[in-house]
């Protein structure tokens, strides 16, 4: 198991034994490189802990620690939470600010405490079983390969997951498609005491628990980022920043040279031939302007349709994100030039009202809320873009061309459900999930799904939170955790590159939320108000005013990229053999196809999970003997 995390951490290893525990970790050295090796103890060695990740606030717990009577043996910052744990136990999670997995074994106690950090940058994956004498095992890693890798897994794919995979392009958490397999929940910790078995699993922290604040919105979100600016970028091995044209990515850039002047490369990636999407031009004068040396590499469709599979397992979790290879390419980069630790600016579209499809929904939920119904969609709502921007058109016309072929939806269906919101269900990949359900499973399959509705995750029922922190808390547990987040660790870690996210900071996500509590209504001020007034003064003001491009490749060339090189991936896989997909429907979908048809995100998104399924059977099967079944049991 801790070989396969090889290059999470290729700087050295760690084991820990005890009577009834087994801790194993790999290190990425970033702090205190010669001293901070693990397993780390506290001063009598009665706690040993194992951790992946970084605590931002190291400096000034150490001072505290310190202070209290504490010798810490080491510079490490992961050290620093078992002294926290001997003074204050299972509280010492809320002493920390930074992104972390961690296991700690108290060895009076005989107990292991597994903690994963508050917004979930890190991730936990759990596997509990029963053995033939009755006695328990809890197996535990930061990747579900290495969780596979243990060989007492049995690789078999749950029915309700894969569908939910088919409409979100994701599965959230703490569910994962695996039978038995889970993740522990962002801001959760978990205690097991194996003598007699006792198990407890909390929460202790909650987006929506924040505190309401009554101030004015950009000074108090600018001393939070000039906080975490200062805290995110320690480190002992250089530090780079990952930038592209847009607002997010900038703003992390330009508080970064405001701190450190001089002392960060910016890395971009874009794509052959420059097409619209490809914002190099202006990260490389956004960089040139801040002083950055600014490093790019170009990514040609074959590339990407070559490294497609490996993106897919590498990924631990089936995400149908087709700029997947962008991620791993931008940390390959940064690897190389010898930057170990990458800036991004995931978080800001998420927490500051970043996607106007999110506004909408949030909108139309106000609305059936308050009267009873979802809004009849104006006949101008229905055939006419949004906006004469290149994106609006083309989403315009994807969006009518796919109404006419009968798979998207132009405005809300007629619904009284007051437990319902409308969110996800707008997107054209939850459409698709539901075109394809009847059209792509094989029957014995789709029996298998009889009961477990996708909606239920659109389900609310009263009494909720408020709508505006309830659209706040889906959208970062939701597209930026499950999407955002997880690729974005495990395909730098895959590079053995740390990746930082300034703009998630738990304590700039809890600032938002305490001020839209205060001052709800932000959401109508326009895309970022309260960012763009936060930063208005080091970000220029022409990053926030060009239209919003997304980080996105030419899709359709990648698409049929994708069809020459794995085309028959799909009527020969996995999933065909298992029972899942039927043959037909997957010939179909290798097909080329118009790019209004549905096949084609169906196309992408089932050779993704085809692709992954392949990639864990083999690893699965790598230690053990026999064919993994990938059907979960009736």
């Amino acid at each position: 198991m801790n070989a396969a995390m090889h290059r999470r951490g290729p700087d050295g290893e760690g084991y820990f034994q005890d009577a009834h525990c087994m801790l194993a970790m790999r290190r990425l050295a970033i702090i205190d490189l010669t001293g901070g090796w693990q397993p780390l103890y506290n001063e009598d060695k009665s706690i040993a802990l194992v951790a992946n990740g970084e605590v931002y606030n190291y400096v000034e717990l150490r001072a505290e620690l310190m202070a209290r009577g504490h010798q810490p043996r080491t510079k490490s910052d992961c050290e620093l939470p078992a002294h926290i744990y001997e003074d204050k136990g299972d509280a010492f999670v809320h002493d920390l600010r930074g992104m972390y997995a961690i296991a700690l074994w108290d060895t009076r106690a005989q107990r292991l405490t597994l903690v994963r950090d508050r917004i979930g940058e890190k991730p936990l994956y759990l596997f509990e079983r029963m053995l033939p004498g009755g006695d328990k095992q809890l197996w535990f890693s930061s990747e579900m390969r290495s969780l596979m890798a243990s060989g007492v897994i049995n690789l078999e794919l749950d029915p309700a997951a894969i569908d939910e995979y088919m409409h979100f392009h994701w599965v959230h958490d703490p569910r994962t498609i695996i039978k038995g397999v889970r993740k522990l929940r962002a801001g959760s910790m978990m205690s097991i005491e194996p003598r007699n078995w006792k198990v407890n699993e909390r929460v202790y922290w909650r987006l929506e628990d924040a505190p309401a604040i009554d101030a004015e919105p950009g000074p108090t979100i600018r001393a939070e980022l000039d906080r975490v600016s200062e805290l995110i970028i320690r480190s002992e091995v250089p530090v780079g920043v990952a930038l592209s044209g847009g607002i997010d990515s900038s703003t992390v850039a330009c508080l970064a040279a405001s701190k450190y002047p001089g002392m960060m490369k910016a890395f971009s990636i874009g794509w052959t031939g420059s097409p619209a999407q490809d914002e190099r031009s202006q990260a490389r004068a956004l960089a040139e302007s801040l002083g950055m040396p600014f490093v790019q590499a170009e990514i040609a469709p074959e590339e990407a349709a070559m490294f497609f599979g490996e993106v897919a397992v590498l990924r631990d979790d089936p995400i149908a994100d087709i700029t997947g290879y962008a991620y791993y390419a931008l940390s390959k980069l940064s690897r190389e030039h010898g930057c170990p630790v990458l800036l991004q600016g995931h978080g800001g579209d998420e927490l500051f009202w970043g996607y106007p499809w999110h506004q909408r929904a949030l909108l139309e939920t106000i609305y059936k809320m308050e009267h009873g119904a979802t809004r009849p969609t104006p006949l101008s709502d229905r055939w006419l873009p949004r906006g004469l921007s290149r994106p609006a058109l083309v989403e315009w016309a994807q969006r009518v061309g796919g109404y006419m072929r009968g798979w998207r939806n132009l405005g809300l269906p007629h619904d009284t459900n007051l437990d319902r919101i409308v969110y996800w269900d707008t997107h054209q990949s939850y459409q698709a999930g539901d075109w394809a359900q009847k059209r792509i499973y094989t029957r014995d399959f789709a029996e298998r799904l009889v009961g477990k509705p996708t909606d239920a995750l659109l389900m609310y029922p009263p009494p909720r939170i408020d709508l505006e922190i309830l659209y706040t808390k889906l959208q970062v547990e939701g597209y930026l955790l499950e999407n955002g987040i997880n690729q974005g660790d495990r395909l730098s870690m895959a590079n053995s590159v740390e990746l930082r996210l300034p703009l998630i900071d738990y304590k700039l996500a809890e600032t938002v939320v305490g001020l839209r509590k205060a001052r709800p209504g932000d959401f109508r001020l326009g895309t970022k108000a309260w960012l763009r007034d936060a930063v208005k003064d080091v970000v220029p003001e022409s990053i926030f005013t060009r239209p919003k491009r997304g980080f996105n490749p030419p899709a359709t060339k990648w698409t049929e990229m994708l069809r020459h090189k794995h085309g028959d991936a799909l009527p020969n896989g996995v999933l065909v053999d298992s029972g899942i997909l039927d043959r037909k429907a997957a010939i179909r979908m290798s097909t080329p196809s118009s790019r209004l048809s549905a096949w084609n995100t169906l196309f992408v998104t089932t050779l993704n999970l085809e692709l992954w399924a392949a990639g864990m059977r083999d690893i699965a099967k790598g230690t053990r003997s026999g064919r993994a079944s990938l059907l979960a049991s009736r």
